[in-house]
């Protein structure tokens, strides 16, 4: 089953054929059954100002839910950066042989954490996983040997920067999964076809005019656009670039 929302560019089009229909079938009961009664325009006037603020604010709320999240996503990104750096650190304590193994560990790992990033291709991204749970697991093992063996306070500083190392993907990984419910979207898109049923409903007849009828659908799914770009971690054009991993991608394979 394909999602849509994966899709922001999809999503735009769906959103303004859907809106532009609802529009024009307001209009199209208008000129059937119109509103004549002074006392009842009234009264309509109030529901549609009513139904366009409530839209307003739910786009407003969900724009909101998606900012944060790729807040998110950026600050777990420099987290994870920072973490990874500090553990190549404290690799130092560590026995010689030890350390050497850990630090080239950590240099594979940050690779892959790099492409995790930068990849669109589900299929890479399952080879990315696979092999980040496998590193993950070397790490671990490189760490624990030297711990168990030797229990200093030394040994157990690099140990429990390894944990953050481990702790800081975990955040990350749930992090890019915390997307905006469908059942938002679902609400989002029902008062907002509500809202230009109302609005066509309430515009003149005016041929001329009827070019007017295109300008909320527009600028609705323009909105829609932009919450399903910042929502999706990959196949928007917003993306979270790893600006921090990679600068220290950079000082460490070239130290």
């Amino acid at each position: 089953m394909i999602n849509l929302i994966e899709y922001p560019v999809l999503v735009f089009v769906l959103s303004f054929l859907l809106l532009s229909f609802s529009a024009w079938l307001g209009k199209y009961v208008s000129k059937r059954r119109g509103i004549h009664d002074s006392a009842a325009r009234e009264d309509f006037s109030v529901v549609l100002a009513a139904t366009l603020t409530l839209l307003a604010l739910i786009i407003g709320f969900t724009f909101s839910m998606a900012l944060n999240r790729y807040d998110q996503r950026k600050n777990y990104e420099e987290e994870e950066a920072n973490a990874i750096g500090t553990e190549y650190l404290r690799a130092g304590l560590l026995p010689a042989a030890d350390a050497a193994k850990v630090k080239t560990l950590l240099l594979n790992y940050l690779d892959q954490r790099v492409l995790f990033y930068g990849t669109r291709d589900e299929q890479q991204l399952r080879q990315i996983d696979t092999q980040t749970a496998k590193l993950q697991a070397e790490l671990w093992s490189a760490v624990r040997t030297p711990a168990v063996a030797r229990p200093e306070p030394v040994i157990a500083l690099a140990a429990s920067g390894m944990n953050d190392v481990l702790n800081s993907q975990g955040y990350t990984q749930a992090a890019w999964r915390n997307r905006i419910p469908i059942e938002g979207w679902a609400l989002m898109v029902a008062i907002a076809i509500c809202s230009n049923v109302l609005f066509g409903f309430g515009a003149r007849n005016d041929k001329p005019k009827f070019i007017l009828l295109l300008v909320l659908p527009l600028v609705v799914s323009i909105a829609f656009l932009l919450i399903a770009d910042i929502d999706s971690p990959r196949s928007g054009l917003i993306r979270v670039i790893p600006q921090n991993l990679l600068s220290l991608s950079q000082s460490l394979h070239a130290q």
